[in-house]
């Protein structure tokens, strides 16, 4: 069982985000939030824009953040 102590921490943010990214980019869609919603969140943490669908794109960035910080 895994706790999270913190879950405001970015790089806790990063892999929820990350993996919901690779759903979308598989096809699965979220029925309460867009892709655009979702992008906005990741450049909120990479400090990088998106456009539709560059899901891959923001999972890189959001890898290379991680491996940057922690």
């Amino acid at each position: 069982m895994t706790l999270i102590t913190n879950p405001a921490d970015p790089l806790v943010q990063a892999k929820f985000l990350k993996i919901h990214l690779k759903l979308m980019a598989k096809g699965l869609k979220h029925s309460r939030m867009s892709g655009t919603t979702l992008l906005g969140k990741v450049s909120a943490l990479t400090g990088r824009t998106y456009k539709r669908g560059q899901y891959q794109t923001a999972i890189d960035d959001l890898n290379t953040m991680e491996t940057t910080n922690g």
